[in-house]
């Protein structure tokens, strides 16, 4: 068993401990961790907490977890510049930027530390997983700063392509809609009008090519929202061609078979659900008699192998291409899904 302790947020203070760690730690379902509270893996300031518990800036929080890092689909960082100051790979989709739900290791900065030596790194922006494409990161604090304090005063140009379905419109295309991101489904919706929910986002769309059946398209986010890209050309109604989460209008359930760009790695949440009472009793048995090799909580036992990593899973066809600010340019060339035939 891993302790993970980590100390509220402001930001995350007034939320109740379940809310907060579906919220910000996406890698497992909402049921496990409303799970994880009754049964005393996590706790606060070391005592146990119902689950609508509203934690407190500055609070401490222990999750004791059962842990199995899951598989990445590439094990090298192609590095495309390095100066004194600043480092840009190319990220392989499948690889989280740095450590964060069940990765620790199968990170573009633990890779880069541990094949090339490079320490300390600070991402200067960051791609979801699944995204492949152009990373920026500074070598030290201070040159991380002034990327910050760049891309927060709006002077960083960001630029991605995306196969999408169908023809995409020849003009010029900008959608401003609300993005909402709902944690417990992890997914977004785009609303429009004076009751529209979520925050307000743009994104501007150039076609660049078209075979009638895809189409391949400029991407420039002027805001910065969770899946704001995914969601905008869903909204356009040429969602990504291979984005399963976003190709229709209902969730596709990420436990079936088939190409998806959202594998989970952890089972289905109706799975969870389903037994959640069991493995709750059962984990709280184990754990009062002490630590195990199988864990009943655990998302990946008693298989152990991680689930929802396998040879069909697929990196999305969006990559990031271009970052840009006050003197300077960073480039990343174009992947071969790229090319319409």
């Amino acid at each position: 068993m891993l302790n993970l302790l980590v100390q509220v947020k402001n930001r995350w203070a007034g939320k109740t401990i379940v809310d907060l760690f579906a919220e910000e730690f996406k890698g497992r379902p909402y049921e496990y961790y409303v799970g994880a509270v009754k049964c005393g893996r996590i706790q606060v300031d070391g005592e146990m907490v119902p689950v609508s518990y509203i934690v407190k800036s500055s609070q401490k929080i222990s999750h004791f977890v059962h842990r199995h890092e899951p598989p990445v689909m590439a094990c090298d960082v192609p590095i495309l510049q390095k100066e004194p100051d600043v480092l840009t790979v190319c990220k392989p989709a499948s690889i989280p930027v740095h450590p964060c739900g069940q990765y620790r290791k199968n990170t573009v900065v633990g890779i880069l530390q541990a094949e090339h030596g490079l320490a300390p790194l600070f991402p200067v922006h960051r791609l979801d997983r699944l995204v492949s494409g152009l990373l920026i990161l500074a070598r030290n604090a201070a040159k991380a700063d002034i990327f910050r304090q760049q891309i927060e005063a709006g002077l960083v140009h960001k630029q991605y392509i995306a196969k999408v379905v169908g023809a995409f419109p020849e003009d010029e295309l900008i959608i401003d809609a609300n993005i909402d991101y709902n944690a417990r489904e992890g997914r977004s919706t785009a609303e429009v009008g004076g009751s529209a929910k979520g925050k307000a986002a743009s994104t501007k769309f150039t076609r660049i090519s078209t075979n009638g059946t895809q189409s391949i398209v400029l991407c420039e986010p002027i805001t910065g929202r969770t899946h704001q890209i995914r969601v905008h050309l869903q909204y356009s109604g040429h969602p990504i061609a291979n984005d399963m989460l976003y190709i229709s209008e209902q969730t596709v359930d990420r436990s079936v078979k088939g190409l998806s760009a959202d594998r989970s790695a952890c089972i289905s949440d109706a799975s969870l659900a389903s037994n959640f009472d069991d493995k709750v009793l059962n984990a709280c048995e184990e754990n009062s008699n002490g630590g195990f090799s199988i864990d009943p909580m655990c998302t990946n036992c008693p298989n152990l192998a991680p689930k929802g990593y396998d040879a069909d899973e697929e990196g999305l066809w969006l990559h990031c291409i271009r970052y840009s600010g006050p003197e300077w340019t960073y480039e990343c060339p174009y992947p071969d899904w790229a090319k319409l035939s």
